[in-house]
């Protein structure tokens, strides 16, 4: 059974970091693509980013790019989400989720992802 654990999510200043890991079991970690989602109250769920089952292919959203960094270590089946320069509009539930994809891209759409973890939230105060 596939288990997707979130972590590291807290409130922090504007400007503050933080740094989000997602332990995954239950699959062979490097079949997978892996993608960090995020929802905001009264809002859709929406693309942060994505890394490639090799890390050798990474997507942000724009909204992010330049402030946040995804990586994975796949000897530990674990994806990781640094955020920097964070902004009160980062706030939300962030996600992780997982889907095969032995492939050289990453999917960016939450309808392509089988597999999501429960959440940890993450709130920036002005």
């Amino acid at each position: 059974q596939v288990h997707l654990a979130e972590s590291g999510g807290g409130s922090v200043q504007a400007g503050g970091s933080l740094r989000l890991s997602c332990a995954a079991s239950g699959l062979t970690f490097d079949d997978y693509a892996m993608g960090w989602f995020r929802q905001a109250p009264g809002k859709e769920r929406e693309g942060v980013s994505c890394i490639s089952w090799s890390g050798g292919t990474t997507y942000y959203a724009d909204s992010v790019k330049g402030r946040f960094t995804i990586s994975r270590d796949n000897a530990k089946n674990t994806l990781y989400l640094q955020m920097n320069s964070l902004k009160p509009e980062d706030t939300a539930m962030y996600y992780c989720a997982a889907d095969f994809r032995p492939g050289s891209w990453c999917p960016t759409r939450v309808d392509e992802y089988n597999y999501w973890g429960q959440g940890t939230q993450v709130t920036v105060s002005s």
